[in-house]
């Protein structure tokens, strides 16, 4: 974690340039963006205490500091959150730290997804795809995956399917790889999360150079653009809730613009037509399910 925070930090320095921190450049530069001293210099601290920070040896650091180096480095809120994640490993994260983590779901959450009319899962630390109800499965084919196998980032990366399947797939990516990261950040010690990361960082030469740029964001709301091989163009939004009692797990929920052809879609999925019958061979043209073993 010393590691990762000094990296970390290093990415967002390098983002800024001196004039647009009102500062003026002056001679050489051996990397881009803002010098360790400037950064120092804009959070009002010590070269030397923002150095140790950047070895990770700022365990103490106070919350005025570490938000003064948040605003300097001009971080997002997510951003935020992962610096004080990376600079107390052992605790002092800013508000609502998850607490313990199930894999299981409540049998409220349960009847709760089968009751939205619309396509509606669970995801829970990793990424682990934990349950979905019908429409979801429709869309995305969870139930014909092994459940070791129900994990987005690992389908999205390493099914050769998922380009297909999402059209925006950078973006896609982008996102899947900002969100494990702020897992591993507020999670530094779980041992299934490092393995995840190995695989995909020894598998995927995209998640490799997406990981090694640092990206960090929630899950929160956004859009969602697929190429269904049976039900065609699906143009979704989608909003994400963390469950009550259960930060670690979230609800995502797709959306459809009503009077669109995706509302369409989904309107003739809930009526039963025929549309929403797949072929026998079209389980294996969604992503993971053939991702290559291990």
């Amino acid at each position: 974690m010393h590691t990762d925070l000094g990296e970390f930090l290093q990415s967002r320095r390098a983002r800024i340039q001196p004039s647009d921190a009102g500062l003026r450049e002056y001679g050489r530069r051996r990397v881009p963006g803002l010098r360790r001293e400037e950064v120092a210099q804009l959070a009002g601290v010590s070269v030397d205490y923002y150095i140790r920070l950047e070895q990770g040896r700022g365990r103490n650091a106070s919350d005025a500091v570490l938000d003064a180096v948040a605003r300097a480095l001009r971080l997002t809120d997510s951003e935020r959150v992962h610096l004080y994640a990376l600079a107390r490993p052992t605790g002092g994260h800013l508000p609502s730290t998850p607490g313990v983590y199930r894999d299981s779901l409540r049998a409220g959450v349960r009847l709760l997804l089968d009751a939205i009319a619309a396509p509606a899962f669970v995801l829970g630390r990793r990424m682990d795809v934990l349950a979905w109800n019908a429409l979801a499965d429709t869309i995305s084919g969870f139930s014909a995956l092994p459940e070791a196998e129900r994990n987005q980032a690992r389908s999205l990366f390493l099914d050769p399917a998922a380009a297909q399947f999402y059209p925006d797939w950078e973006i896609v990516a982008a996102e899947t790889a900002a969100f494990l990261r702020r897992d591993a950040g507020l999670h530094p010690d779980d041992p299934d999360l490092l393995l995840l990361v190995d695989e995909l960082s020894r598998r995927s030469d995209a998640f490799r150079r997406i990981w090694a740029d640092h990206p960090v964001k929630e899950k929160t709301y956004g859009a969602k653009l697929i190429q269904h091989p049976v039900l065609g163009t699906l143009d979704f939004g989608y909003e994400t809730l963390a469950l009550p009692g259960d930060p670690d797990q979230l609800l995502v929920v797709y959306t459809a613009v009503p009077g669109s052809p995706t509302a369409a879609v989904l309107a003739d999925l809930t009526a039963g037509n025929p549309v929403g019958q797949l072929p026998d061979n079209s389980a294996a043209a969604l992503p993971g399910n053939s991702v290559a073993p291990r």
